[in-house]
C-alpha cells in the first residue's frame, strides 16, 4: 500500500515478477476507504494471483537459464571452488544453506563481467565516455542511463540470450549520444546492435520469467 500525490482514485497493481499486489491511494483517501475497496476487489485479486507463475528458487536440481541456455544447479560441497560452469551445470561449493546467496552473488558478478566490456566497446565506438556502471536487481526496467552518463543494468540479463543482453547494453549506451527515444536514438541503437526488434520482442514475451528465479 502506498500513497501517490498524482493518484486520482484508488487502484490495485499486480507485479507479475514478484507475485504481489500494490494498492495505490490518493493523498486524502482514508485507510477505512482503502480497506473497503480491497474487500470489494477480493475476487479480482484472487483471480489475478492465481495466474501468477510460481517462483523458482535457487536450489539443487533447479534448471536456470544462463545466457538463455538451461543449466542445472549442482551442489559440490567439498570442491572449494566457489561457483563454476561445466558441462551444462552450474556447480556451487560450500554449505548447502549458503547456495542461494553464493549463486546470486556469482550471477551478479557474471553479469557485470559480460556487460562491462560491451559498455566500454560500444561507448568507444560512439566516441562518448561512459560513467559509472552498476549491476542491480531492478524490476521496472532492464537498464538506465543517467544525465551524467552513469549506466545501470539488471543482473538478470545474464539469464537472457547474449544477443538480448547486447541489445539492452546498446540501448543504454545509445543514450550517451541521444538522451531520448527519437528516430535519431533508434538509428544509434541499430548502428550498435543491428535491428532491435527481435530482442525487444523477446523481452516482452520472456522478460517477466527472468524475475521468477531466486
Amino acid at each position: 500500500m502506498r500513497r501517490s500525490p498524482r493518484a486520482l482514485r484508488l487502484s490495485l497493481k499486480l507485479d507479475p515478477a514478484l507475485g504481489t499486489l500494490v494498492m495505490v491511494l490518493p493523498p486524502r483517501t482514508s485507510l477505512a476507504e482503502a480497506q473497503r475497496f480491497a474487500a470489494e476487489q477480493r475476487h479480482w485479486v484472487a483471480e489475478r494471483l492465481a495466474r501468477v507463475p510460481a517462483r523458482i528458487p535457487f536450489a539443487i536440481g533447479t534448471h536456470l537459464p544462463l545466457a538463455g541456455s538451461a543449466h542445472e544447479i549442482h551442489h559440490t560441497p567439498q570442491a572449494r571452488r566457489g561457483v563454476w560452469v561445466e558441462a551444462g551445470r552450474i556447480n556451487v561449493s560450500g554449505h548447502a544453506e549458503h547456495l542461494p546467496r553464493r549463486l546470486e552473488t556469482w550471477l551478479k558478478a557474471e553479469a557485470r563481467r559480460r556487460i562491462l566490456p560491451l559498455v566500454h566497446d560500444l561507448a568507444a565506438r560512439l566516441g562518448r565516455p561512459a560513467g559509472r556502471v552498476s549491476v542491480r536487481d531492478t524490476r521496472s526496467r532492464w537498464g538506465s542511463c543517467s544525465s551524467r552518463g552513469d549506466l545501470s543494468f539488471s543482473w538478470r540479463l545474464v539469464l537472457a540470450p547474449d544477443w538480448v543482453l547486447a541489445y539492452v547494453v546498446a540501448h543504454e549506451v545509445a543514450h550517451l549520444a541521444e538522451h531520448n527515444h527519437s528516430p535519431a536514438f533508434w538509428r544509434v541503437v541499430a548502428s550498435l546492435a543491428g535491428d532491435p526488434s527481435p530482442a525487444r520482442r523477446w523481452l516482452k514475451t520472456n522478460g517477466a520469467d527472468l524475475h521468477r528465479y531466486g
